[in-house]
């Protein structure tokens, strides 16, 4: 260590580092001098590559920021770069570090999963951790993909798709039966052996199998027709039709290319899209855009081998992965996706055939995803702007916060914020607040004094808690909404000047005459009321902020409304008394698949008129964009 009674910094930690580096694989963290992690980094030789930040000169900008801003380092040595590899895709997701490509918005991919947990198989949407007994197919590209994938093979395979206590608790067959998409085994209308059948077949046919299952069928088809039982000829019929249509949506189904994830780089205007598509059993099982963060200085196969690592951080990796480029240390990248599938696993760049073709498409999609993100974030830029003319800001906001309260005659109130930017809405950063007092429940302005109390208060105090030399916390907003009129903006002014946030723009938004949408009147502290043009797009975003954090907001309050209650949803509407509501269970298992349904399934349970089945589809979907 050094004897300076400064403590070092920059290239000086880096050099006093190295001194006591092995020659080894490993992996090197840098620390900030709030010891915050700011980049992750793997190396073949640590005594090698760390040497090289002490360098002087030759540096990228981003580089040389990340050298200076370093106040201590961290090590640790692994037995291969493959093993380096794997930990440092994992510390990166982990700690996100300013200064390394990382995914955004790396939500789970959903699979479909035909459960053996119960005698009688179930067919079901997954995400997360495979615990469950069973077989497991995707992954999907979408909640939605697995959604209509699941609706067309109930139709073809009549599986069941309820939960095992509304199986066991089931007296008749419920609508899906009706409607031809369940063999209702739950009340003996398929024999256990017969539905195993079924079962056997769709998992045959989700293994790839779908011609041989459609020729068993056809042949099935053929000796009830010579049988004369027609009415079994066309349930066999309708289900090959189903399974034709599955495939038919998937789009493109590959010939020689059984098992792939199909990866593909774009960049333009200082902003990164990697297009994966998924290939299982040969069949096309959709795609997703990434959008990973990555500085501008990076070049496409640095962020795409970076990317390529953390995306099966916590994913099944098949057999064949395919790129639409290059990256260094391919092989190495090989060995790591091997380890973690247990097999070998190939990681290839085609030149020519039908897997260059799959590549060459997944680039043109991410080139047109790519577009479409700088099109809507100019678009965004566009509308922000404009918000900074209508509210007199200095510059576009980066942060807005659009706060909404909800309760029924003082029952169960909540506060909602909801966060926007020059990305859109950021829901992670959404928050609700339980109202504490019992003094304001049922108060609109005491709600809303507790709500920015609470949100302001602690921003200072973590403010307060941060190093002088630290740029300022994103976490600010550059502009507060709060939906209403003079009153709630009166309220909120007075809590910001209290906490000593008298320069913090805050508006007023409140509906005109009749609540009309389009009449709006903004209301700011030592300026008249206002309104825009009815056909001003910087009023469309701010309606859309608006509702936005009145649905946040009305959510919140049911959620927490039920819980406390403990009653049905289906209590709240009016005109649902014990024999509709007994209907609807019955018909969809809950009231949570009662919301999800569609006017048209609600008119077909006995009972419900279409005038019914609009109410009850509006009192769920109720503030939803």
């Amino acid at each position: 260590m050094s004897d300076s009674t400064e403590p070092l910094s920059g290239a000086d930690v880096i050099r006093d580092a190295v001194k006591r580096l092995p020659g080894k694989p490993g992996v090197y963290r840098m620390y900030d001098a709030k010891g915050d992690v700011i980049y992750v980094g793997k190396a073949r030789n640590l005594r090698n590559r760390v040497s090289n930040y002490t360098r002087l000169g030759g540096h990228t900008n981003r580089i040389a920021t990340m050298i200076q801003l370093t106040s201590a380092m961290e090590f640790v040595t692994t037995t291969t770069e493959a093993e380096a590899l794997l930990l440092e895709a994992n510390l990166i997701k982990k700690l996100k570090p300013r200064f390394n490509v990382t995914l955004r918005d790396d939500k789970s991919f959903p699979y479909i999963l035909i459960a053996r947990d119960h005698p009688i198989a179930q067919l079901a949407k997954h995400r997360g951790s495979r615990s469950r007994k069973g077989n497991y197919y995707g992954p999907f590209a979408s909640a939605g993909a697995v959604n209509r994938a699941i609706n067309t093979l109930q139709k073809a395979f009549l599986l069941r798709s309820c939960t095992d206590s509304y199986y066991a608790n089931r007296t008749r067959p419920c609508l899906l039966h009706q409607i031809k998409r369940c063999a209702a085994p739950c009340v003996g209308l398929i024999a256990p052996e017969a539905y195993e059948e079924l079962v056997v077949e769709a998992e045959a046919f989700l293994d790839g199998k779908s011609q041989t299952v459609k020729a068993e069928l056809g042949k099935q088809m053929e000796e009830a027709s010579e049988r004369l039982d027609f009415e079994q000829a066309a349930r066999i019929r309708d289900r090959i039709q189903a399974m034709s249509f599955v495939t038919a949506q998937q789009g493109i189904n590959p010939e020689t290319v059984e098992e792939a994830d199909v990866f593909a780089i774009a960049q333009e205007g200082g902003q990164t899209c990697i297009q994966v598509f998924f290939f299982r059993s040969g069949q096309n099982w959709g795609t997703r855009a990434c959008f990973p963060r990555a500085d501008k200085s990076l070049e496409q196969p640095e962020i795409l081998a970076s990317f390529l690592a953390q995306f099966y951080d916590d994913k099944p990796v098949p057999k064949l992965v395919l790129l639409s480029q290059e990256i260094e240390d391919r092989d190495v990248l090989e060995e790591a996706l091997s380890t973690l599938a247990g097999h070998r696993i190939e990681v290839a760049v085609p030149q020519r055939g039908e897997k260059k073709m799959l590549v060459d498409h997944a680039e043109t999609n991410a080139r047109e995803a790519l577009g479409r993100k700088l099109a809507e974030s100019s678009s965004q830029a566009k509308l922000l702007e404009g918000v900074a003319k209508v509210f007199g800001l200095a510059e576009p906001p980066r942060r807005i916060e659009v706060y909404d309260n909800s309760h029924i005659q003082g029952t169960n109130p909540v506060g909602g914020m909801i966060v926007a930017g020059p990305d859109g809405f950021i829901k992670p950063q959404y928050r609700k607040f339980n109202i504490r007092s019992e003094e304001v429940a049922g108060d609109d302005f005491g709600m809303m004094r507790e709500v920015l109390t609470r949100r302001f208060s602690r921003l200072l105090k973590e403010e307060s808690q941060r190093p002088e030399d630290e740029e300022t916390d994103s976490s600010w907003p550059d502009l507060v909404l709060i939906d209403g009129g003079q009153g709630q903006l009166t309220a909120a002014k007075a809590v910001l000047d209290e906490l000593g946030l008298s320069d913090l723009p805050v508006a007023g938004v409140a509906k005109g005459p009749d609540r009309d949408a389009g009449r709006e009147h903004f209301y700011m502290t030592g300026k008249p009321s206002f309104m825009l043009e009815g056909r001003d797009p910087v009023l469309y975003y701010i309606q859309r902020l608006r509702d936005e954090a009145h649905r946040f907001a009305i959510g919140s309050h049911r959620a927490r409304r039920s819980k406390a209650i403990g009653v049905n949803p289906l209590d709240e509407i009016a005109g649902i008394g014990p024999t509709r509501k007994k209907a609807l269970l019955m018909a969809f298992g809950s009231a949570k698949s009662v919301s999800r349904a569609s006017v048209t399934d609600l008119q077909a349970v006995d009972g419900v008129s279409r005038a019914m089945a609009q109410a009850i589809y509006d009192h769920f979907h109720e503030g939803a964009e």
